[in-house]
């Protein structure tokens, strides 16, 4: 029994070493996107702000990664045009649809899980989290799946104070929205999107 125990401790020590799998890109590589169309993001929470916070802070890293990234607001605007109001209906259209429109290679699908400010005593935390999957729009297949959870930690009651002040006059949760953006889309971590066309090192990673 001993024997028995301490293999199943040492399979439980060597699992928890392993880690996760390798995330697969097969799909990834094989569509090779150039350009993303953001699509409004799919609302979790009860603030009403939370899929304007988030979009406007996806294009950067997107960019950054070296992708062509079609404007925000002239998406948003163009939706409306069309008698697509919100985000619900945006992700209801069908993806020939959108290729039709826009001719872009991918679409990029968020949802807000969390948003906002909760306060303590003598402490408050600002989270954004989100889950995002890349839509080949050629072809309807996902071609990559992730998530970010960022926490604004302010400890202390002279600093819950001071933070409760400023989101109440302001959406504390935007600059946090913008890292965990950056969290879900970095191309350089190991389950992050790959770099695009645009990038230096395009095609040397993963």
């Amino acid at each position: 029994m001993r024997k028995l125990n301490g293999f199943l401790l040492l399979s439980a020590f060597l699992s928890g070493c392993a880690g996760q799998a390798p995330y697969d890109y097969t799909a990834y590589h094989r569509s090779n996107p150039s350009s993303i169309l953001i699509m409004p993001p799919v609302n979790h929470t009860v603030d009403i702000k939370a899929p304007y916070g988030v979009m406007s802070q996806l294009s950067m890293p997107l960019a950054e990664a070296g992708y062509y990234v079609f404007p925000v607001s002239v998406v948003d605007e163009t939706f409306k045009r069309n008698g697509v109001t919100t985000p619900d209906d945006a992700a209801g259209i069908p993806y020939q649809k959108l290729r039709q429109i826009y001719g872009a290679d991918a679409a990029l699908y968020t949802s807000v899980e969390r948003y906002g400010t909760s306060y303590m005593v003598v402490a408050s935390n600002t989270t954004v989290a989100l889950n995002a999957r890349l839509v080949d729009l050629r072809n309807g297949v996902t071609i990559w799946e992730g998530s970010s959870n960022f926490i604004n930690e302010n400890n202390g009651l002279i600093g819950a104070l001071l933070n409760q002040i400023i989101s109440s006059a302001s959406d504390a949760s935007f600059p946090v929205a913008g890292a965990a953006a950056n969290q879900l889309l970095d191309a350089h971590s190991d389950r992050g999107i790959l770099l695009g066309p645009r990038a230096p090192n395009y095609g040397q990673q993963k």
